[in-house]
């Protein structure tokens, strides 16, 4: 651990920052190595550029203890960053209920995909540059390799990007495979529990005794559980239950998502420092809209506000097949 810490005073500080997608997969590569130490890794980036993936995932995950909570978009309901009420967290249940709701008014017995298909999607970022107003829009498409052997296709910013399969035995989060999302419980509180575990054995602790690390943990991993596009009956729904569950979730009222559209955001909040990232339903319906996210320039002088929702997904049998 010592000699790894060392080359980690030595990263390339000057490097360009990881995108919101970017910092999205090395937080998966840190959880599944938490979760596997004794798992090797596949083939993957350089020595140099893991270490810049992890000192980042361990930043943006929250394991020095940052949070979740609005930028320039909303000042929230009142109250200090880094705290919450009762009446906070219920507006946040509400609407995390409420978009429970909706998705079992809406959803349909979806079609498992096989394990050796891809899952596509295309999303829009819309990206603003802080400070000046400059908006760009990008067409962005993935195709997800099931169950991680072959390798998968994204795009980031309008760039393309190869992910290299996973090792046997290996995995991400969240999962692919169809028999792995099944086996994810569809009770709210247990939902919780499990995926804090990550395939460890989950504990029967009140959620309630979750510690601020694991509260922003659990609104993390759910959140990418939400950003799969086809999972199982039931699961999506009771993803949305379990956000409202977990301590320190708030509103964040009148933002806009990608298409112009206003809603109201959901956040987790947490001493530290803040990032801008959260989800994006209708204020009425509680549809879910999209996320919002940031990242910074290179030089570390710009701020970019990302607004993104996916406008297409389907499951193929090879990359760059489209539905």
């Amino acid at each position: 651990m010592n000699d790894e810490l060392e080359l980690l005073r030595k990263w390339d500080a000057d490097a360009a920052p990881l995108t919101g997608p970017a910092r999205d997969r090395a937080r998966h590569h840190l959880l599944n190595a938490m979760a596997h130490p004794d798992r090797r890794t596949g083939t993957g980036p350089g020595r140099r550029h893991a270490l810049r993936l992890a000192a980042a995932a361990v930043v943006a995950a929250g394991v020095t203890g940052a949070a979740v909570l609005v930028g320039t978009d909303g000042s929230g309901e009142g109250g200090t960053p880094g705290t919450s009420s009762p009446r906070v967290e219920n507006a946040a249940a509400t609407v995390l209920n409420g978009a429970a709701a909706w998705e079992r008014g809406q959803e349909k017995e979806p079609v498992a995909p096989r394990d050796d298909q891809f899952i596509y999607s295309k999303r829009i970022i819309k990206e603003t540059e802080q400070k000046t107003g400059e908006v760009k829009t990008y067409t962005d498409e993935m195709w997800d390799s099931v169950d991680v052997s072959k390798p998968s296709l994204t795009m980031e910013l309008g760039r393309e990007m190869w992910e290299e399969p996973a090792d046997e035995g290996g995995g991400v989060w969240p999962p692919r495979k169809w028999s792995e999302l099944e086996k994810l419980p569809q009770d709210p509180e247990e939902l919780v529990l499990a995926i804090i575990s990550l395939g460890s054995r989950a504990d029967d602790r009140p959620i309630s005794d979750l510690d601020e690390h694991e509260r922003f943990e659990a609104y993390w991993l759910l959140g990418e559980l939400l950003k799969n596009p086809v999972l199982p009956q039931g699961l999506r729904p009771a993803a949305y239950e379990a956000l409202a569950l977990v301590p320190g979730v708030r509103t964040i009222p009148g933002v806009k998502d990608s298409a112009g559209r206003t809603g109201v955001g959901i956040a987790h909040t947490g001493r530290g420092s803040y990032e801008g990232k959260y989800l994006i339903f209708d204020p009425t319906s509680y549809e879910f809209l999209g996320f919002r996210d940031e990242r910074i320039s290179a030089s570390g002088k710009k701020k970019y506000i990302q607004l993104s929702h996916v406008v297409e997904w389907g499951i193929v049998d090879r990359v760059k097949q489209r539905p």
